[in-house]
């Protein structure tokens, strides 16, 4: 065959394992993205399908004279940034034995925040989760591998996971801070944080193929009352579109402390740490700062009515309706304490029942047993449960429930979640009892394959699927009902109850009656700042 009749086939050829070349580099190539403060490169999941971009910085370390300052902008950089893997988590104590981190180490410089979206979503305007990690304020991290959005992300959401400063260094207020403050406020850094991300998801969530017109916020526990306490706030309550929390509120029980209190134990913090003035404060090092702020007597540190993130109590905030008119999708759990906490592992007798109730509850004791009866051990276990998860945190999650829907101006779901954990998986431990504080987060956000503790069942995997389904259903359209999932009516009154979803092995709808218990515990607890 003459050269010339070779040539195109040649250049054919040519052509072919050019493009295969450049389409194998292109599948090599990390995903870019470019924000307000410079260019990032994350990591490629050719299993999920994602984009995973991690320890993105959306605020300045508040190290040196920004310890205890609200968050400042992030410093820009010049060169492709690496965003593989995630940041350091904030400063905190090892109180929590169920946190399990990939974080890179421990440190101030931990405003950093995580996101997961579809590999082909730039461009797009898919719905957004930002989430909020729980740990009582003192512990948690984006990092930890139950909060991992990649199980969203795969349902077409953008994922985003946020790091928010802990315990003495999120949340001490003192007259000094206040003073040097130009809105004399103090305190409430760490929620301060929170609002700093949600801003940055506004500016730069498109970047990542995310919608900032339609944000979710989620979390659980602690993260659950930032999200009651971002609805509350004027700052941040105009940067959501729907709201999710799993156990908890700053409502009810749970109400920041007044502003006084909180100075006043910030300026004995300070004593006690050998600090004269401000200055040798910021000075300290943090593990001193951690390790005072760890000491038995020492006051825990939380959210604090400043003036400022909330210029009166959440309580008035929302029963005045000045909350974020969204919807709502919130509950608790089964087991959310123990009658064994409330015993003070006393054996559960029926003396030992009526001595802590009254130990607890003084003149509404009487009350209360009769709402939570306790005359016979199996009474007891079952009764002082209820009773223990009630006083913890499911009165504070329910007051939020009744006020949103009293003047929220937006549908609110509420759920009862009771599928226990089962059978750890090397043996150790049978079936919880019931659903325990934190049990549903990994169904919920469609991680349990990362949780190897349990021998998780077909049943927990069905479970997940619809918790998950509810949950993506409602960060894209504000409603959790969708085609295969039981049906799931908002809060309603009926038949002298209110219409909840148990969501479970059996999920379905159930009349409520249990108003009575937290209305009892409303007027026992008035008053009381756990």
């Amino acid at each position: 065959m003459p050269a010339a009749s070779l040539l195109p086939r040649r250049l054919g050829l040519g052509l072919v394992i050019a493009l295969a070349c450049h389409a194998a580099i292109a599948a090599d190539s990390p995903p870019l993205a470019e924000v307000a403060t410079g260019r990032l490169s994350g990591l490629h999941d050719a299993t999920t399908g994602l984009n995973e971009f991690k320890g993105i910085p959306y605020a300045a370390a508040p190290v040196g004279p920004l310890r205890w300052k609200p968050p400042q902008p992030a410093v820009a950089w010049k060169e492709l940034r690496k965003a593989e893997r995630f940041g350091p988590r904030c400063m905190q104590r090892p109180i929590f034995s169920d946190m399990v981190f990939r974080s890179d180490g421990m440190s101030e410089d931990c405003l950093y925040l995580n996101v997961w979206t579809p590999a082909h979503g730039a461009g797009k305007k898919l719905p957004v989760l930002v989430y909020f990690y729980g740990g009582g304020f003192v512990g948690g991290d984006g990092s930890e591998p139950r909060y991992d959005g990649a199980g969203l992300a795969q349902r077409g959401i953008v994922t985003v996971t946020v790091n928010y400063r802990l315990d003495v260094f999120g949340f001490l207020a003192s007259p000094d801070l206040a003073a040097e403050s130009p809105q004399h406020a103090a305190g409430n850094y760490g929620l301060l944080d929170q609002h700093a991300a949600l801003e940055w998801v506004r500016q730069n969530i498109a970047a990542f193929g995310g919608d900032p017109d339609r944000v979710t916020i989620g979390g659980e526990s602690a993260g659950s009352m930032s999200v009651s306490a971002l609805m509350a706030s004027p700052l941040s309550k105009h940067l959501m579109r729907g709201a999710i929390g799993e156990s908890g509120s700053v409502l009810g029980n749970l109400e920041p402390r007044p502003r006084e209190q909180t100075l006043q134990e910030g300026a004995a913090f300070a004593q006690r740490a050998g600090a004269k003035s401000l200055e040798q404060l910021r000075a300290m090092s943090a593990q001193a700062l951690l390790d005072t702020a760890g000491q038995k007597d020492v006051p825990e540190f939380g959210p604090t009515i400043d003036g400022y993130f909330f210029p009166r109590s959440p309580t008035a905030i929302y029963a005045a309706g000045e909350q974020a008119h969204i919807p709502v999708l919130l509950g608790a759990n089964s087991q959310e304490g123990s009658y064994v906490n409330l015993l003070d592992k006393q054996a559960p007798t029926p003396d030992n029942y009526r001595a802590a109730v009254q130990k607890q509850f003084g003149e509404h004791a009487a009350a209360i047993l009769k709402l939570y009866p306790g005359t016979s051990e199996a009474g007891i276990k079952a009764n002082g449960t209820a009773l223990a998860g009630d006083h913890f945190i499911a009165y504070a999650t329910w007051e939020w429930m009744r006020l949103q829907r009293q003047t929220g101006k937006a549908p609110v779901y509420y759920y009862f979640f009771d599928q226990p954990r089962p059978a750890k998986d090397d043996g150790s431990a049978g079936p919880d009892a019931g659903a325990v504080h934190s049990g549903e987060i990994e169904y919920a956000l469609g991680n349990l394959a990362g949780n190897r503790v349990y021998a998780w069942t077909p049943t927990d995997r069905k479970v997940s699927d619809v918790m998950q389904g509810y949950w993506a259903q409602f960060i894209k359209t504000g409603d959790p009902n969708g085609a295969g999932l039981p049906r799931w009516p908002a809060v309603a009154d009926k038949d002298g109850g209110l219409l909840r979803q148990d969501i479970g092995a059996n999920t379905r709808t159930r009349i409520d009656r249990d108003a009575a218990r937290y209305e009892l515990l409303r007027r026992a607890l008035a008053g009381q700042h756990l």
